[in-house]
């Protein structure tokens, strides 16, 4: 893997065991780095006032009677004069609790001892390299799509709107690094897109990427699955069958649909991604593996770590970067760009090439919610070019085609089945484009799909007063 230039980059590691000093030293030694070594939080803060301290790597405890409380403390002072220097926290496995309340306060990653050599070089190679990122993104403007496209490569993401290019920034500043990213967003907003991009633009772009949807696996399964088994571990395993993380090794590991992992399964997923080491189901030799660790959610981890359901400690273990995709709805001037694509595609693959989006139909589409995203956008571009008979697709075939598939819609956008007529709904649906639009009659025609005459008539049905001016 390629790493940062170390030449001269000073790294101070805090502990008060001289070996553990001495044992790290040399390991930074063999690689390019500058060590020095402090006993204590006294010797640290001195020490961190030279300039050319780049990182540090701090024990939590200091002494026998210590709880870790002073590795906070020193933590806390550390980045009161320094905000900016990171820090990497050593602890044993035992105490990762520890180690997650150093996270919360501002800790860049953590390792637990005993370490290995690679997984511990990996981490300082990574934080270092955000640390620069995040000091050029701080100095840089924000770059137009043809400069982005200048220095990565993003394959079919499309888009030009100021809150996906803070993204694509994002995606292409991290991609060198092998920081673990976590991507979020609603469903449809290409978040495995986001993963694929990463990869391409990282120094493992031409080693294995592995997909793996675990919301499709079993608790049953998943140790089979992701770790691979060995001949007789269980009734069928009538052969020997690798696992995505031997699949994956020396490349990148796409962890999709992250929060539907059991609790069951989230320890030993934690342990692989904590110290890069498995076991085979049916073997008891450990093994080691390389790899890049992307995930991805709709869902808030957050609040299911306060529910209780989702680790805290595999949480902060994936997310050393976070990446939030916005829906469709924040970037709407991206949508006749995807519109026109989407035909484009879908018109040369069903041969269709005569197909052209009427002005109408693109502000149409502009001001729908798409609670599908761009999945969804698609969806209904595709659905035209099948059905329509048209060579200009406009806003009555658009509009139908949309409520094609209902099951796109958001758990909240509707109320509960059963509780509201169909009528009350067109009202109220209606009586929100009226207000949103602020009475402009056209405007609202063709947010609902509907002719101006049609409005009109639904207007006095529900005796909803419009302005005919």
């Amino acid at each position: 893997m390629q790493a940062p230039e170390t030449a001269g980059t000073q790294i101070l590691i805090v502990d008060d065991d001289p070996s553990v000093i001495a044992s790290v030293s040399l390991l930074l030694e063999q690689h390019g780095f500058v060590p020095r070594g402090a006993a204590g939080p006294a010797e640290a803060l001195e020490k961190i006032s030279d300039p050319a301290c780049r990182l540090v790597l701090q024990d939590m405890n200091f002494s026998r009677a210590t709880s870790g409380e002073e590795g906070l403390e020193l933590l806390a002072e550390i980045h009161r004069r320094r905000p900016r220097l990171p820090v990497i926290l050593l602890t044993a496995w035992g105490s990762i609790d520890l180690a997650v309340r150093g996270i919360k306060q501002g800790a860049a990653d953590f390792a637990t001892k005993p370490w290995g050599n690679a997984q511990l070089l990996q981490s300082i190679n990574t934080v270092l390299s955000l640390a620069e990122n995040r000091q050029a993104a701080t100095d840089a403007p924000l770059l137009q799509r043809e400069e982005l496209d200048e220095q990565y490569d993003f394959g079919p993401l499309l888009g030009e709107d100021p809150n996906l290019l803070r993204v694509l920034d994002l995606v292409g500043r991290v991609s060198a690094t092998d920081a673990s990213v976590l991507i979020t967003g609603e469903s449809g907003t290409g978040k495995e897109l986001i993963a694929t991009a990463i990869h391409r633009n990282s120094p493992r772009h031409g080693q294995p990427f592995v997909k793996v949807n675990l919301g499709g696996i079993s608790s049953t399964l998943f140790e089979s699955e992701m770790f691979g088994h060995v001949r007789g571990a269980f009734t069928d395993a009538k052969s020997a069958r690798p696992g995505r993380f031997e699949i994956a090794d020396s490349g990148t590991i796409f962890l999709d649909e992250i929060g539907e992992v059991e609790p069951s399964a989230q320890v030993k997923l934690l342990r692989v991604l904590q110290d890069r080491t498995y076991e085979v189901l049916g073997s008891s030799t450990t093994r080691r593996v390389d790899l890049r660790v992307v995930s991805a959610t709709n869902r808030d981890l957050g609040e299911m770590v306060v529910a209780g359901t989702f680790r805290e400690d595999l949480l902060y273990r994936l997310n050393l970067i976070s990446i939030e995709l916005p829906p469709l709805r924040r970037r709407p001037g991206d949508i006749p760009l995807l519109a026109g694509a989407f035909l484009g595609e879908c018109a040369e693959s069903y041969g269709r090439d005569d197909l052209e989006l009427t002005e109408s139909a693109l502000e149409w589409l502009t001001v729908q919610r798409w609670p599908g995203n761009v999945r969804q956008l698609r969806q209904v571009i595709e659905r035209a070019v099948l059905v329509s008979r048209a060579q200009r697709l406009d806003v009555a075939e658009l509009a139908q085609l949309a409520q094609l598939d209902p099951t796109e819609l958001a758990a909240d956008d509707l109320p509960a089945a059963g509780s509201v007529t169909l009528e009350e709904l067109e009202r109220k649906m209606i009586e929100k484009c009226l207000l949103r639009y602020q009475g402009n009659i056209s405007r609202v025609a063709r947010a609902l799909g509907l002719s101006r005459a049609a409005l009109y008539r639904r207007c006095e049905k529900y005796a909803l007063r419009i302005d005919r001016g």
